[in-house]
């Protein structure tokens, strides 16, 4: 693979991971047309994700560094005795329901290996008809009534239902981001809460994820491992997830995010038709078009 498909990847990776229209699915699309597919993509995803977690902690430092001590302060309460339910403050509180979004993933692990056979399928059928739903959620989260809800008022509800849209993110062309904020805009969250709890929800996510798919590229024994290449797609995928952060949260707070439904809405159909035409002859379009001429 070559450096120059490594950048287009980190900037793929970069802007697609926080701009609600998926970065999985961007990157499968990506990979199924020029054919860059395999472990060493699948290693290269890896840095790309992290790249873009360093992205997060750098646009929400102050935040994460606020809920971090926070944390630490709460279990020293909790084995002390002095924990109290209703005398939470805000960075507590979004720790209990940010463990609660987590926690609803873990029914989702049932399906795991059929989550990771969509995203390494070459059939992207799927992807069309995941990206149609993302662009169903971003169009009703678009139209919900304004919230006002803060990270002190969030409910137990509240972050089930974000936990379960993070869930079916899962799928390659549903967004993370796109799931998460708008089920947070459900919710009745402020549009800087519904993106601020997305985000740092994403650090476990993401993080999780990664180590996931780094033991199982280290077990097979075939895996090139391109230092430099892996280097340069984590900057660029840093880098241009810092920009995209703050472009979702100003396209957020201007009632501006039916752009992205809109976009994803124009994907899926073309995805879904091309997925059909390859189902109906058999072969790749790249590699039918390259017949024809």
């Amino acid at each position: 693979m070559s450096i120059f498909e490594v950048i287009i990847q980190g900037i793929i990776q970069g802007v697609t991971e926080f701009l609600p229209v998926s970065s999985s699915g961007h990157l499968s699309l990506y990979q199924h047309f020029t054919g860059n597919s395999g472990e060493g993509a699948l290693l290269l995803s890896v840095f790309l994700h992290l790249g873009t977690l360093l992205a997060i902690f750098i646009a929400f430092w102050p935040t994460i560094l606020g809920i971090i001590k926070e944390f630490f302060l709460m279990i020293r309460d909790i084995f002390t005795g002095r924990f109290k339910w209703k005398e939470m403050n805000g960075d507590r509180r979004v720790i209990i329901m940010l463990i609660i979004s987590c926690a609803m993933l873990l029914p989702f692990y049932i399906f795991k290996d059929f989550f990771e056979n969509v995203a390494q399928d070459t059939d992207i059928l799927v992807e069309g008809l995941c990206f149609l739903y993302t662009s169903f959620i971003l169009f009703l989260s678009d139209r919900c009534k304004k919230g006002d809800k803060k990270f002190e008022n969030i409910t137990v509800k509240d972050s089930v239902r974000v936990g379960l849209f993070q869930g079916v993110a899962l799928l390659p062309g549903v967004s993370r981001s796109g799931s998460t904020i708008s089920s947070g805009l459900f919710s009745g969250f402020s549009r800087e809460t519904a993106v601020q709890y997305s985000f740092i929800l994403g650090i476990p996510a993401i993080l999780g994820g990664c180590l996931s798919e780094v033991a199982g590229a280290i077990k097979e024994p075939s895996t090139d491992f391109q230092t430099m290449n892996y280097i340069i797609g984590f900057v660029v995928a840093a880098i241009v997830g810092i920009c995209a952060i703050k472009m979702v949260n100003w396209l957020v707070k201007s009632d501006k995010f039916k752009i992205f439904g809109i976009y994803t809405c124009i994907l899926g159909l073309l995805v879904t038709a091309i997925g059909i035409f390859e189902h109906c002859n058999g072969m790749n379009i790249v590699d039918y078009i390259k017949d024809l001429s």
